[in-house]
């Protein structure tokens, strides 16, 4: 008989609920730091397609990879932080860290943490390429590409930093030649995008 762990893509009732509660949380948050542009409902129903979105397939891509090795993988919101993104809203800065995903495995190798951390900046990167092509239309559908791509392309950014805990500094341990090919390039189209370097 196999030992070998079957690989099963799943969730719980548990992990549903702290997706739902962050991806309003964040939207709502984000939605309050951008309130001097537009309609706060507006701005919230945007900040839910786009901060939302980006933010929950980020998380589920982790998710994924990790259960394709087999490991244990679910999300778990930070109730400390969601509430700190909300007050920090309203004082006009945004601390966006609402949870992660908690893996768990009898042996995880350093191979297997770079993809999986890898798997959410490129998840990222595709979104922003999605929500560019929405840029190009008028109205509130250009509105939701526009400020999609922004999103993404900060999200994958900041994600690839190689400090602390982010995701870049797992993608670096395990291969800096990997790393450099994936971060540079997106590192240089973030100075371009937002300081227009």
């Amino acid at each position: 008989m196999s030992l070998k762990k079957k690989r099963r893509i799943g969730t719980s009732d548990t992990e549903i609920k702290h997706l739902l509660i962050a991806w309003v949380a964040i939207s709502f948050a984000f939605a309050i730091l951008l309130r001097g542009y537009g309609n706060i409902l507006e701005l919230f129903l945007v900040s839910l397609i786009t901060v939302g979105v980006s933010f929950l397939l980020h998380e589920l891509a982790h998710k994924i990879v990790a259960q394709h090795y087999g490991l244990w993988a679910e999300f778990r919101m930070d109730p400390t932080m969601l509430v700190l993104a909300i007050v920090s809203a309203f004082i006009g800065f945004l601390f966006a860290a609402p949870g992660a995903v908690q893996i768990f495995g009898y042996y995880i190798s350093k191979k297997q943490n770079g993809h999986i951390s890898l798997a959410g900046p490129l998840t990222n990167i595709v979104l922003a390429l999605i929500f560019l092509s929405l840029s190009f239309n008028s109205g509130f559908l250009g509105l939701i590409g526009t400020f999609g791509f922004y999103i993404n392309i900060l999200l994958a950014a900041f994600n690839l930093l190689p400090f602390w805990v982010l995701d870049g500094k797992k993608v670096w341990d395990w291969n800096p030649t990997v790393y450099a090919i994936v971060a540079i390039p997106i590192f240089g189209l973030a100075l371009v995008v937002f300081f227009g370097l």
